[in-house]
């Protein structure tokens, strides 16, 4: 089972959801973010790829968070540019609009935060332009020729770097998310995706077969608790 990604769909994968039930599936993966330490991983980074760039005072920090959820992650990414007094622009992309107005109404008080309902595949978000791009739990969605397509973009869009934060394919993380979100989940989509999202995530050398296939040379990868990876690529 876990020798090769799974592609069966996600519940979430239906970009026409909404109501209740992703209100509440939004709450719990922010949940599991903040305790299973997934969102600390994209933090340390953004921090990787700036310690080597001269900021500029008067210039933000132009970034774009790819399925951006609820857009937590994206004000934890404003409290640490505030601590470290870095001015931040960060966009959440999402492309379904019930998650874009949620989060929107979710980060309302974020002056530096805002929103746009793209498709990453479409020509109106592979012209944008922007100093980093961030995905957590994202990539996992996409076959590994999807993502192909996406690096390559990604990587003529970010001018300073990308970050990736995503799952191990790990047979104890299947089993342990598996048995967490059954003992504690009031949604539905989180018991039945979050063993999926396990099952179509991704071994160290299959992540490393689809950078080399994207032109991507310059990049670290790393593994973090709880069975996550880091790929931090440098672009500039």
């Amino acid at each position: 089972m876990f020798k090769k990604r799974s592609y069966e769909t996600e519940v979430m994968d239906d970009l026409q959801l909404g109501g209740n039930l992703m209100t509440q599936t939004l709450h719990e993966l922010d949940f599991i973010n903040r305790w299973l330490g997934g969102n600390i991983v994209t933090i340390t980074g953004i921090k990787q790829l700036l310690s080597n760039y001269a900021t500029q005072p008067d210039k933000p920090i132009n970034i774009a968070d790819l399925g951006c959820g609820s857009g937590d992650l994206m004000k934890i990414m404003v409290h640490w540019a505030r601590k470290k007094d870095l001015m931040v622009k960060i966009t959440g992309i999402d492309a379904n609009d019930f998650i874009i107005n949620h989060a929107r109404n979710n980060s309302s008080q974020y002056g530096e935060i805002s929103y746009e309902n793209l498709n990453v595949f479409a020509g109106n978000f592979q012209n944008l332009q922007y100093d980093i791009i961030t995905c957590t739990l994202f990539c996992h969605h996409f076959t590994d020729d999807e993502l192909i397509i996406l690096f390559k973009s990604w990587k003529q869009q970010a001018q300073i770097g990308i970050v990736v934060n995503d799952l191990h394919r790990h047979w104890v993380a299947y089993h342990a998310i598996k048995w967490l979100t059954q003992w504690f989940s009031k949604s539905s989509m989180v018991k039945n995706d979050a063993k999926l999202s396990v099952a179509r995530a991704f071994l160290r050398k299959e992540l490393e077969s689809v950078l080399a296939q994207a032109g991507i040379t310059d990049y670290t990868i790393s593994w973090h608790w709880a069975f996550r990876w880091k790929i931090v690529i440098n672009t500039k």
